[in-house]
C-alpha cells in the first residue's frame, strides 16, 4: 500500500477530494493521511499530490504486519500474557521481571 500524508491545509484538502472520487482505490483514511491501493492508479494520485503540494506531502511504501510471520511466538505470547495480566496499571518492565517473558531491554535490541 501507499501511504499518503499531508502537511498543509491545501493538500489536506486536495487529499480529501482525491479520496472521495476515487474511494476504490482508497484502503482506509486517518484525517490528514490516506492509505492507497498499491496499483498504478494509486501512484497516479500519490504522485499528483505531491507534484500539487511539494513538500506538504509525503508518500511511502508500506507492508502489512502478518504477526504470525513477522513476530516470534515469545513476542505474540509475551503481549498476549500483558493484556491479560491482573493490574491493568503494572508496567511491561515490572511485568516481565523474572518471568519466561522477554525484558524490553531484549525487545528494544532485535529486529524483526
Amino acid at each position: 500500500m501507499l501511504l499518503v500524508v499531508t502537511y498543509s491545509q491545501a493538500a489536506r484538502q486536495t487529499l480529501r477530494n482525491a479520496c472521495s472520487s476515487h474511494e476504490g482505490t482508497v484502503v482506509r483514511r486517518f484525517g490528514r493521511a490516506a492509505l492507497f491501493e498499491e496499483t498504478e492508479l494509486g501512484a497516479l494520485l500519490a504522485l499528483r499530490l505531491r507534484e500539487k503540494h511539494g513538500g506538504d506531502v509525503q508518500v511511502e511504501r508500506t507492508e502489512p504486519f502478518n504477526e504470525f510471520a513477522d513476530a516470534p511466538a515469545a513476542v505474540r505470547e509475551a503481549a498476549a500474557a500483558y493484556e491479560a495480566r491482573d493490574a491493568p496499571s503494572t508496567p511491561y518492565p515490572k511485568f516481565a521481571a523474572g518471568t519466561e517473558h522477554p525484558s524490553p531491554e531484549r525487545l528494544r535490541d532485535r529486529e524483526l
